[in-house]
């Protein structure tokens, strides 16, 4: 482990692009870090006076785009070449509640947060994030009562292939999935701890459109560990829990390691940073640090973690 960088900093928003490692955090907090010299770029982002809170954030070939998290609802781009900040999607509602953010390809995204009506609140793009327009909820799966989602790691959004996947937590906890860019969608249940408003799916990944994990728990016994992690080799149909009783508690983000075809896997949270080398059957707890909330791969050997006050870098063996 070695520290690349530290600031009084509260992150759950992370991404690799190329040498850069783009952040961005409370308080109007963003920038980037190349990972050969540790140069930093950035500084805060302020409009009408106030420093919001960003826990998403996604990119295309030439933008960096970050949105923060709740009321007024703020998605500012970011020019990667001349740090040109302008805001391309403003919401105000006293519900607004914003959790996760992807781009498909240089045209696609899509961000998705709590229900404000009776659906999870989705807004897309298809010009490369000029321009956002939200989808009514006559075109999206009505929640049930108490169910939403967590602004843990930017990992309630998973975009592979052709598959839009969002997973929702609290009350119920269920895996929503698009394949046609989200103008249909299907709905699936899942077995994990759910029923409070602290229990659920906290973050999600796929390897691929078929193979994917799911973990979270009770954030408020964040030593429980059953019934907590789960696994999907069907798309997001079937889930089948693993790993019962054993490894993480609570989590915060799951990760698959890339090119490892789906067997490895690195998780942080309420009970440290945990490696699995066999899908998740078993878990070797490889840092007792809690504070780390997200972690992204450079590679198959390095990866780049935060939290709190500090962005990490994990070099795996």
């Amino acid at each position: 482990m070695t520290i690349i960088h530290e600031e009084t900093l509260s992150s759950r928003a992370i991404l690799i692009d190329k040498d850069l490692l783009w952040y961005a955090g409370n308080n109007g907090k963003y920038g980037s870090i190349n990972l050969n010299d540790r140069v930093i770029c950035g500084g805060y982002i302020e409009i009408d006076s106030l420093r919001p809170e960003f826990r998403s954030i996604a990119q295309t070939q030439e933008n960096i785009f970050v949105l923060s998290v709740s009321n007024p609802a703020l998605l500012v781009k970011i020019d990667k070449e001349t740090l040109d900040l302008k805001l391309v999607y403003e919401e105000r509602h006293e519900n607004v509640f914003y959790d996760s953010m992807q781009f498909l390809d240089d045209k696609f995204g899509i961000a998705m947060g709590d229900p404000i009506d009776n659906c999870l609140n989705i807004i897309t793009t298809n010009d490369g994030g000029k321009n956002w327009t939200k989808i009514p909820c006559n075109k999206l799966p009505k929640v049930e009562e108490g169910e939403a989602a967590f602004a843990a790691s930017n990992t309630n959004l998973i975009l592979k292939g052709n598959s839009i996947f969002i997973v929702s937590g609290g009350i119920k906890s269920r895996v929503f999935v698009s394949k046609n860019k989200g103008n249909s969608w299907n709905v699936y249940n899942t077995p994990i701890i759910q029923g409070k408003a602290m229990t659920g799916i906290f973050t999600a990944d796929f390897y691929d459109e078929n193979i994917g994990i799911m973990a979270g728990g009770n954030y408020e016994d964040q030593n429980d560990n059953s019934a907590n992690k789960a696994m999907t080799i069907d798309g997001g149909k079937t889930w089948n829990f693993i790993a019962q009783n054993e490894g993480f508690g609570y989590a915060s983000c799951i990760q698959f390691v890339p090119n490892k075809k789906g067997n490895e896997l690195v998780c942080v949270g309420g009970t440290g940073l945990h490696y699995s080398y066999d899908k998740g059957k078993t878990w070797i707890k490889m840092l007792n640090d809690t504070d780390l909330l997200t972690v992204r791969f450079i590679n198959q050997n390095s990866a780049i973690a935060t939290g709190k006050n500090r962005i990490i870098r994990l070099n795996f063996k």
